[in-house]
């Protein structure tokens, strides 16, 4: 306390100075008007700003949180839109009702590990089989197609993505529906892959968009892959070598979603007695 003291009497000058000053702005500020309007239109603009940086920072701190709320919000979206569906093909025009059975659902996750630059490339995910998520479900995120569910915990699964030797995705080009395989190589850097498997006759341009098929039991048809960046024909082979640049960026990943089909069990088990069938 009586440091304090001294302090305050070795600078009273100033303190004395700095109470006088601050009265006469005071004053002046408060009898008259101009003054008066001008520092309030200023003081108003000082907190505005100081306002506007605060709630600017705030919405930094909590970014992490409202991007796993959008996420989640997407998924509950996606488990609305009309694709989510599979009604059957009739000979009459198709009449949307409330009795279409649900084919798809859709499981937020968070990226928590991922790799970029290795000949199979992963991710890792914060869901596992507590949360649903089994081996061979496709996932996705809000620009396209992620990879497939590969190893699974009770808390946590791995993605095989499409940056992987062993990936491959039944793509089509969606300007005139023929459709290959989609894979990766070594050669191939994070943004790139191949759409094999498309005969050299068909018409490929440069930026035709490529989508998943409705040939895949993981995948709804229609989901985004990439464009067209590069169309040449192999030497002494019948296909073209298409390079899809693909839509998803790896680097970033932050939220993805896991899809679930509700009938894919059904699917492959008819396909697999058709296939045993036709062997004896």
């Amino acid at each position: 306390m009586r440091t304090l003291f001294e302090l305050l009497w070795r600078n009273h000058f100033v303190l004395l100075f700095v109470a006088i000053q601050s009265f006469c702005i005071y004053l002046i500020v408060q009898n008259n008007r101009y003054q008066h309007a001008s520092f309030f239109n200023s003081s108003n603009a000082a907190v505005a700003k100081i306002n506007e940086g605060v709630t600017y920072f705030k919405e930094y701190i909590h970014l992490r949180e409202n991007n796993q709320l959008l996420a989640e919000e997407n998924a509950r979206l996606r488990n609305t839109i009309s694709f989510t569906t599979n009604p059957k093909d009739t000979i009459k025009p198709f009449v949307s009702d409330t009795l279409q059975k649900q084919q798809y659902t859709y499981i937020t996750a968070k990226v928590v590990n991922s790799s970029t630059t290795l000949p199979n490339n992963f991710l890792t995910i914060d869901k596992g089989t507590a949360d649903g998520i089994k081996p061979e479900m496709g996932v996705i995120c809000g620009s396209g197609v992620v990879g497939i569910v590969q190893q699974v915990a009770e808390h946590y699964s791995t993605i095989m993505t499409l940056l992987h030797s062993k990936s491959k995705v039944s793509a089509k080009i969606n300007a005139n529906g023929f459709y290959g395989s989609l894979v990766w190589g070594d050669d191939l850097n994070a943004h790139e892959s191949i759409l094999k498997d498309i005969d050299k006759t068909v018409p490929v341009k440069k930026g035709d968009t490529i989508s998943t098929t409705e040939f895949s039991a993981l995948f709804p048809a229609g989901i985004m892959i990439g464009k067209v960046i590069e169309s040449k024909l192999n030497p002494g082979s019948n296909f073209n070598a298409i390079k899809v640049g693909l839509s998803t960026n790896f680097e970033n990943l932050s939220y993805v979603y896991v899809i679930d089909n509700l009938k894919k069990n059904e699917q492959r088990k008819l396909e697999e007695e058709t296939q045993k069938a036709n062997e004896q």
